[in-house]
């Protein structure tokens, strides 16, 4: 093994080389209000068919007004919109006949408000 000539690299300093990148708040703001999510849908009993309970917070940051529409392996459902402070964030609930309709329980789903040509 040889021996280093003495002469060592000057390290860089990490956070010198990250300090370009912009926080990821900076760059959701620049691109605007989120289009669609993903999120778990979970089934309940208590949710009539047709619809979907939705939490506030995820309703407004994707500005869901009375219908919001679900994607989940090419399959697009258009269902009514209940806002409901039980469901957790990042987890909607819809009635367990989606699962005939093919989505099953505990399914992650892209979920995005349901355009007017729905």
């Amino acid at each position: 093994m040889s021996s280093e000539s003495g002469q060592e690299e000057k390290k860089r300093d990490i956070r010198v080389l990250l300090s370009v990148i912009p926080p990821a708040e900076a760059l959701r703001k620049q691109r605007g209000p989120l289009q669609e999510k993903r999120v778990k849908l979970k089934h309940s009993p208590a949710v009539k068919p047709d619809s979907l309970r939705v939490n506030p917070e995820l309703a407004k940051e994707l500005s869901i007004g009375e219908y919001a529409e679900i994607s989940v392996h090419g399959k697009r459902i258009k269902l009514a919109v209940i806002v409901d402070e039980e469901v957790p964030p990042g987890e909607v609930w819809g009635s367990p006949e989606l699962k005939s309709r093919g989505i099953a329980d505990n399914s992650i789903v892209t979920l995005r408000p349901a355009t007017q040509e729905d």
